[in-house]
This record gives C-alpha cells, structure tokens and sequence, in this order.
C-alpha cells in the first residue's frame, strides 16, 4: 500500500495519510511541536508510529476527533514514548474515570489499547500544533465528544466523521438517544458555515469541493434526522461490516451467533421493533443482497476496500478492565 503523503492543496507542513479501513485517514503537523490527528486502529499501530516518526520524530501530541477503535489505535504504542493525548473533554472525563463505555469498545466488540487522555479539550481552545494555530470545534452527533479543527488563516477544517466527500458519520440513536440526528445535523451546519477552503476527512478522499460535499452531507444528516429507522439500519451496516474487516470475515456458521451477542444489534432491534434474531437475518440477507458482504469459502467478508489485521491485534482487554492510569503531565500543544 502507498500512502498518499500529501494534497496539493495543503500547506508543506501538512502530510496528509488517506488509509482504507480499518483505519481512519491520519494528518501529521510538523514543526516545533509536532501532532498527529487521530492514530488508526490498533491493528496497524506500529504502523502508524513509524510512518509518524519518520516524518517528525518524536510526536508530541495526538489529538482524537473522537474515541471510535478506527481513531484511537496507536495512542496507547504512541503514550508509552512520551507523546501526549488531547481528545474532546466528555470522552476525556470517561476516559480517566476508566468508564465501561469507553470508546464504545465493548458495545461495539471493538478492540482499544488502554490510553489516558493528558489534555482535554473544549470548544474554541486554540491549539499549537505543529507550528500554526488550531481552534477546537465541539461536533457533537456521530459521538457526544466528537470535535473539529479549525485553522483559520488557512481555511482548513479537519472534520473527523462529520463528513466525508461520498457520507456523513452514523449516529448511535440507541446509546446517545433520539436527538443524536439533530445534533449532528446542527454539528454540521455550524462547520458549514467556517467555509472552509479544504476539508480534511477521517474517510476517504479531500473533497475536490467543500462546498459540493457540504451540501450532500447536509442533505445525507436530514434524511437521517427525518428517517430514525434509516438512521438505524445505517448504522448496523457500518458496524457489522467493520466487525467482519477487523476479522478478516466471520465464518458463516459463526455469523448469527455473533450478531445475537451483540449489544448494538440487540439495541437496533429494540428500536426497530424485531426480535434480535429476526433482525440479524433480515441485515445479513439484504447486505448480501446489496454486495456489502460477500460469502466466499464458507466465510462472510465484508466488501469494501480494506486493510488486513492480524487476530493477536484483536486481544485487547475491553474498557472495564483497563488499568487505572498513573498520574502524568498535561500533555504538550495547548496555546
């Protein structure tokens, strides 16, 4: 694989990484104070940091657009050589309370590296990264502590999940309650309105027009706001074929057991109003029908673009039994 290192549209300190899934597209900052927004998956850390390293030597700040297991990988390989991690203050304050839902790794059957975050961030902090001016923009929705980057003079967003140039990012309706679609719709508008000269995405391409892709998302956020069930089987989609990426598929044998086990696939058929196992039926049959998944050698794979992961990467142990973290110093970036 070839990383795609940099966009003419970034400035030279900028090098921009656009990775398949399991990962999310990585944004290294170089300068005095080197940062990287977001770390991957877990599965391909030591991955992450070398290219990192390589780059900028030694990272001092990570900073999480949000905590999902595609985001946060490399933080804790990263951590353990002195670099220091920022993430949203709410999943921060979850983070160091060692709370279960953490990452909504368990929920999600998704595996995280204990990490602690050294720096929270709220909304309108200015961040130092790299050797520019970062502004902190709060866009709550796809997760509560999801956030944005903002650099002004430059007019470059860094969006995470809120957008991408083809989606926007799923909304858990069942963990962060109806009213998720609205704020993420409302997350997005708010980011709409910077006017971004480029937008930085956690998935896929830079969207040749950041108007264009603005316009989409906003329309992609409503439909989910005015269709809670679509909202729903959105979500499942992605979750279920991340799970079969991360595991390099899931014998077909093995499928409906799984799906059963699983806290989202039981909360989506509460909300959808089927039994758990009449709705993990109905996603495998119409993922299947859709091309989504694909049924090769007695095992369903899922189809997108991605990564391979080693099964060792996967044996993390889930939130609740993190160790408590040891006192350390804020870390490093705050203007």
């Amino acid at each position: 694989m070839n990383p795609q290192l940099s966009q003419p549209s970034l400035p030279s300190w900028a090098t921009w990484w656009r990775r398949p899934f399991p990962d999310a597209n990585l944004l290294l900052l170089d300068g005095r104070q080197p940062a990287l927004v977001d770390s991957g998956f877990v599965g391909h850390a030591e991955e992450t940091a070398a290219w990192a390293r390589a780059r900028a030597g030694d990272v001092a700040l990570v900073v999480n657009t949000h905590w999902h297991s595609d985001h946060v990988g490399a933080n804790a390989l990263l951590q353990s050589g002195g670099t220091g991690i920022a993430a949203g203050a709410p999943e921060a304050e979850a983070v160091a309370r060692r709370d279960p839902g953490c990452c909504a790794a368990e929920y999600l059957d998704q595996p995280v590296a204990p990490y602690t975050v050294d720096l929270p961030l709220d909304d309108g902090q200015v961040l130092r990264l790299g050797d520019a001016d970062w502004q902190v923009v709060r866009t709550p929705g796809h997760t509560p502590g999801h956030l944005a980057l903002w650099q002004p003079e430059l007019a470059i967003l860094v969006a995470g999940d809120a957008l991408s140039d083809y989606d926007v990012g799923w909304v858990n309706l069942a963990l962060d309650g109806p009213e998720a679609a609205a704020t993420a719709l409302d997350s997005l508008q708010r980011i709409a309105d910077l006017a971004p000269r480029v937008i930085i995405p956690s998935h896929g391409p830079i969207p040749a027009d950041p108007s264009a892709a603005f316009d989409a998302a906003l329309r992609r956020a409503r439909r989910l706001l005015d269709d809670p069930d679509g909202a729903v089987w959105y979500g499942i989609r992605r979750v279920f074929a991340y799970a079969l990426m991360i595991r390099g598929g899931i014998p077909s044998a093995e499928v409906e057991p799984y799906l059963h086990a699983r806290a989202w696939l039981t909360d989506a058929a509460r909300l959808l109003d089927r039994t758990p196992e009449a709705l993990a039926a109905e996603l495998i049959k119409t993922m299947l029908a859709g091309g989504s998944v694909v049924l090769r050698e007695g095992r369903l794979h899922a189809a997108a673009d991605h990564t391979p992961v080693s099964a060792d990467s996967l044996q993390m142990p889930y939130p609740r039994a993190w160790p408590r973290p040891e006192p350390r110093g804020r870390g490093g970036g705050a203007g």
